[in-house]
């Protein structure tokens, strides 16, 4: 399944809804992305939201839509 994983770049300042940005993953379940994400990144994770169907399909449409892959 794809997630689109909203968080900020740093984890020790507040967050700022201005600051928010977005990737795009593949992983099981929602757990397994948020663990990807901690175990290659010092991300703030905010949220981590489902894509299918037409949700997916504009997405991959309409916005810079490129999965993310940790080594």
């Amino acid at each position: 399944m794809i997630f689109k994983v909203y968080y900020q770049e740093d984890k020790t300042r507040s967050p700022q809804r201005e600051k928010t940005v977005s990737l795009y993953i593949e992983a099981e379940t929602p757990v397994e992305a948020r663990k990807i994400i901690e175990q290659h990144t010092p991300y703030n994770i905010e949220l981590i939201q489902a894509l299918e169907g037409n949700h997916l399909d504009y997405e991959k449409e309409n916005t810079d839509f490129k999965l993310v892959e940790f080594e």
